[in-house]
């Protein structure tokens, strides 16, 4: 469970992974349906430990997730670049979008999860009550009839998928409550179509743990695990050498995550809320990413 499991699905890959061509140009090593299942429990926290993972960062996106927003300047004036290539003047033109000014990435992950089927406009355009708030209705759910299986959220919306600079690579994720002893744990599945490993992986299992935590504090549950499933999991061709210098490192013990103050609504976290302790791990690991 694990660390461990990300670890033994980057060596699956290598050695049994099928050699395949791709819109980036860059050829990738890929397999078809990758599980992991990663441990909530005692305020663990999946970061990887052997090499770092920038959490901070990935925490300012998942901010801006919930805010529903999908200006990529957002991010960029709070020095988070994750999505700098896919919103530039020539990257948003090669996907047609000529009408999109920089940065306006179209109806991504934050629009569906707060505004789900409502006309987008673009990315300055406010949206405050309109369309399905998917995230407001599974904390609702989750509230009100906790053992239901219908508690998910989707960012795959078929009538917008040429709208958006980049198609959600993680596009679904339910969630599904465990009684034990009394308390209540809450178990969040995510399904990603395709998974860059060395790269968007980590930041993903770290973004849907932490918002499990969110999920489950603001509905006064426990976070128990967290299971990720990628369809499409694949290493770029550039990625090999940071991945063997990656692998050659010792799995250490994962940091802790705990909360700064009582929250009671998921649009009231701040960063500053966020304490991450004992994050010991690797040095940072460099490598470019496939656009």
């Amino acid at each position: 469970m694990g660390e461990k499991e990300y670890l033994d699905a980057l060596r699956y890959i290598l050695d049994q992974g099928y050699e395949k061509n791709n819109r980036t140009g860059i050829p990738t090593f890929s397999l078809t349906g990758i599980k992991m299942i990663f441990d909530l429990t005692n305020n663990r926290l999946p970061l990887l430990t052997t090499k770092k993972v920038l959490w901070d960062k990935v925490l300012k996106e998942l901010l801006w997730f919930i805010s529903g927003k999908t200006d990529a300047n957002i991010l960029q004036d709070q020095k988070v670049n994750f999505w700098k290539a896919n919103s530039t003047r020539e990257f948003l033109d090669n996907r047609g979008l000529t009408n999109n000014r920089v940065g306006d990435l179209g109806p991504v992950y934050g629009f569906n999860w707060r505004h789900f089927g409502t006309e987008y406009i673009d990315c300055d355009t406010n949206y405050d009550g309109k369309g399905i708030d998917q995230l407001q209705q599974i904390i609702q759910t989750l509230k009100t009839d906790p053992f239901s299986r219908r508690i998910i959220m989707t960012s795959w919306d078929p009538n917008n998928i040429s709208k958006m600079a980049l198609p959600p690579c993680h596009l679904l994720v339910q969630f599904l409550v465990i009684p034990i002893d009394g308390e209540l744990y809450l178990d969040c599945i995510m399904f990603q179509r395709s998974g860059d490993m060395f790269l968007g992986v980590p930041f993903n299992i770290a973004s849907y743990a932490m918002l499990t935590y969110m999920i489950a504090y603001v509905v006064d549950m426990k976070p128990r695990k967290f299971v990720h499933f990628i369809a499409d999991a694949h290493i770029y061709n550039n990625h090999l050498s940071a991945i063997k210098q990656q692998l050659s490192n010792p799995i250490l013990e994962p940091p802790q995550l705990f909360f700064n103050r009582k929250v009671e609504s998921i649009d009231d976290f701040k960063f500053e809320d966020f304490n991450v302790i004992n994050y010991s791990s690797a040095p940072f690991i460099y490598a470019d990413m496939a656009i």
